[in-house]
């Protein structure tokens, strides 16, 4: 089991296919959230609205992205966090009416005083279509929008009620914005491609593998804070009245960016060869080979042996095309939903001694399940190496995270783990280590997930 981030969003300004262009910005961040999809485009004064359950080439096809018309569109792809995976009211992009104008808006992030803004809210007579914390920001904006005061007014006076994580695309008739929390929890990039015509597109995303797939250039991030408006007028910046220290989430280098991206300015695939390299020189160990779980080891086992002199191989082949919709048999069959994604080779793990790279360990389920394969393999030794530091508290910034007492590390010692995986040894990289890896310039991180110290006030439980 992994955690999961999560969703990715995407926002584009002034091209003739906006739509179509955001259709490609979500299939490049599929990673990000696999449960839902929807775009939103704006066409003179109407706005146009597609979204579903499921994947993006699921939920898009030539037919309605026809529909989708004009030149600004936002998008979404959602795994849920707050609210619950099938709630089809949940999927964003979110759009209401206020003052007879259209607004939509897409967010990745959660709301850490949701519980307390929705109680207020109802009992200010808003009705709550969905069970998402992003629905509360549209009430917020609703509650204080007057057609004296600009949208960008409005805007920063619901944002200043929000606390937690947000990087936001909103877009209206006349404008695309892209807003990010004062901390910078999540990533938002900006970039722009230029038109035939000699015009520029602005794009938002939340992560740069998206401007790659279609051929824009890379600009800059949304600074932690930041309100980027795009308009007819051009483009301008506006921050937050509130200034926070910098939170950048770690976890995004250690297991949520694809490893092609670059997040909070550094390059995620080096970040986690670095991450290995450490992990070599924390806790050495004599082997034959390097072996990565299949595909969020792969970077950092390359690092490991790399730095450790130990060949790499992949001796876990991974099975791509296992659908979502794949019937597991019985639960008498057992490690069948590891086994039918990961298969040993035979001919190169038997007799051998072998470290194994991953990138995290939540519940330990799924790891010993693939030790136990490797076993059967005919491993000699197995050595586990975990290129990041133990799990041991939920996260509230945008993870779905499973509940404390269902983290292995937040009830087993290192020494426990092991015993519970059953493996010749086992090392976590340190937080220090793991700073370093990813962190030289000490921009600021999170790692309330590694250490429990939360740099806000969280609430729990439900409305």
């Amino acid at each position: 089991m992994k955690l999961q981030d999560k969703c990715a969003v995407f926002g584009i300004w002034n091209h003739p296919e906006s739509s179509v262009l955001t259709y490609l910005g979500l299939y490049a961040q599929q990673h990000r959230g696999q449960e839902g999809a929807g775009i939103v485009s704006f066409d003179s004064d109407r706005c146009h609205v597609h979204k579903g359950l499921g994947l993006v080439g699921d939920v898009f096809d030539e037919s309605n992205l026809s529909r989708l018309k004009g030149f600004s569109a936002i998008g979404h792809t959602r795994y849920s966090t707050r609210g619950q995976s099938q709630d089809a009211q949940s999927i964003q992009p979110l759009t209401a009416v206020i003052h007879d104008k259209d607004l939509s808006l897409a967010h990745n992030g959660n709301f850490t005083n949701f519980l307390s803004l929705k109680k207020q809210l109802t009992e200010e007579g808003f009705a709550f279509k969905g069970t998402g914390d992003t629905e509360c920001l549209v009430h917020l904006i609703e509650k204080y929008s007057d057609k004296k005061s600009s949208f960008l007014k409005i805007l920063k006076k619901a944002l200043s009620h929000i606390e937690g994580a947000y990087s936001l695309v909103l877009l209206t008739s006349d404008q695309l914005i892209a807003v990010r929390d004062p901390r910078g929890f999540r990533p938002l990039v900006l970039g722009k491609k230029v038109l035939d015509n000699g015009q520029t597109a602005y794009i938002a995303a939340s992560e740069t593998c998206a401007f790659d797939l279609l051929g824009a250039e890379y600009v800059r991030e949304i600074a932690p804070g930041e309100i980027f408006v795009c308009s007819k007028d051009g483009i301008s910046s506006e921050f937050m009245d509130v200034k926070e220290d910098r939170k950048a989430c770690i976890f995004e280098h250690v297991y949520f960016a694809r490893p092609d991206s670059h997040v909070f300015g550094s390059s995620v695939y080096m970040s986690r060869k670095n991450m290995g390299r450490a992990l070599a020189l924390q806790k050495p160990v004599s082997a034959d080979l390097v072996i990565p779980v299949p595909d969020s080891g792969v970077s950092a086992a390359l690092g490991y042996a790399e730095e450790s002199g130990i060949p790499f191989e992949l001796g876990i082949i991974r099975n791509h095309y296992i659908g979502r919709t794949f019937i597991h048999p019985s639960p008498s069959i057992r490690n069948f939903r590891v086994r039918i994604k990961l298969n040993p080779q035979h001919s190169l793990i038997k007799g051998k001694s072998i470290v194994v790279v991953d990138d995290s360990l939540v519940r330990g389920t799924t790891s010993k399940a693939i030790v136990k394969i490797l076993r059967s393999a005919g491993a000699q030794e197995i050595h586990f190496r975990i290129a990041s530091p133990p799990v041991t508290d939920p996260c509230y910034y945008g993870v779905d995270t499973p509940e404390k007492e269902q983290l292995i590390a937040s009830t087993k010692s290192v020494d426990k783990i092991k015993e519970f995986l059953k493996v010749d040894s086992l090392e976590f990289l340190s937080v220090e280590n793991l700073l370093k890896a990813v962190d030289p310039e000490n921009k600021g991180y999170c790692r309330a997930c590694f250490t429990g110290k939360y740099p806000t006030n969280v609430e729990t439980g439900s409305v």
